[in-house]
C-alpha cells in the first residue's frame, strides 16, 4: 500500500467513520427534539431501521473483508439502497413534520460520507475498481481482511455504533410505538364516549 492509500485508509478509520456515527447520533437527537412520535411516528422509525440494516453490512464488509471487486459491488448496492431509502424517508417525514436546518445537515453527512468512503476504498483498491469497469479481471470473492484491523479498533467501532446509533434508535422506536398505542387508545376512548352520548 503506497503512502496516499495509507493516508486515505487512516482518514476513513479515524475521520469519516467516527463523523458518520456522530451524525447518526445527531440525527436521533433532532428526531427527539422534533418529537417524531407525535407526527411521523413508527413508520418513520421503521425507515430509520431499514437504513441501519442497509449500512450495517456495508460497514462490516469494509472493516472485516479484503476489498475485492465483489466487496466493492456489494457496498455500492448497499450504499445506493441507503440513498433511495433516505429519499423515501425524507419524502414521508417532510409531509408530516418540519425538518430543521440542523437535521438537514445531519442528513447531508449521513448521505455523503458513505459515498466518500466507497470512493476512497475504490481509490485505495483501484485495480479491483477498474476491473469492475471492464479494465482487468474482477475478483468476486469474499475473504477475511489480511492482516485484520486491530481487535481494539473493531470493538471500539462496535461499542460506538451500539451507543451512538443502535441504542438511541431502539429508544426512538419504543417511544414511537408507545405514542402510537396511546393515540389508538385515546381514539378508541373517544369513540366510546361519542357512542355513549348518542
Amino acid at each position: 500500500m503506497d503512502m496516499t492509500a495509507m493516508l486515505l485508509q487512516q482518514l476513513l478509520l479515524w475521520g469519516l467513520l467516527p463523523l458518520w456515527l456522530l451524525a447518526g447520533f445527531g440525527d436521533w437527537l433532532c428526531h427527539r427534539v422534533q418529537r417524531i412520535e407525535h407526527n411521523a411516528g413508527p413508520y418513520e422509525s421503521m425507515l430509520h431501521w431499514l437504513m441501519l440494516l442497509e449500512m450495517g453490512p456495508a460497514l462490516a464488509a469494509a472493516l472485516l473483508l479484503d476489498i475485492s471487486a465483489g466487496v466493492l459491488a456489494l457496498m455500492f448496492v448497499l450504499v445506493l439502497a441507503h440513498e433511495l431509502t433516505t429519499w423515501w424517508d425524507l419524502s414521508y417525514a417532510a409531509a408530516r413534520r418540519r425538518i430543521p436546518p440542523v437535521e438537514q445537515w445531519m442528513h447531508a453527512l449521513q448521505l455523503s460520507l458513505p459515498w466518500a468512503a466507497l470512493v476512497s476504498l475504490a481509490l485505495i483498491h483501484h485495480d479491483q475498481a477498474a476491473a469492475l469497469l471492464g479494465r482487468g479481471t474482477p475478483d468476486w470473492g469474499f475473504y477475511w481482511k489480511e492482516p485484520p484491523l486491530p481487535p481494539a479498533y473493531l470493538w471500539g467501532v462496535l461499542a460506538a455504533g451500539v451507543l451512538l446509533v443502535g441504542l438511541p434508535f431502539v429508544e426512538e422506536h419504543l417511544r414511537c410505538r408507545r405514542a402510537a398505542i396511546g393515540a389508538a387508545r385515546r381514539r378508541a376512548h373517544l369513540r366510546e364516549v361519542v357512542r355513549a352520548a348518542r
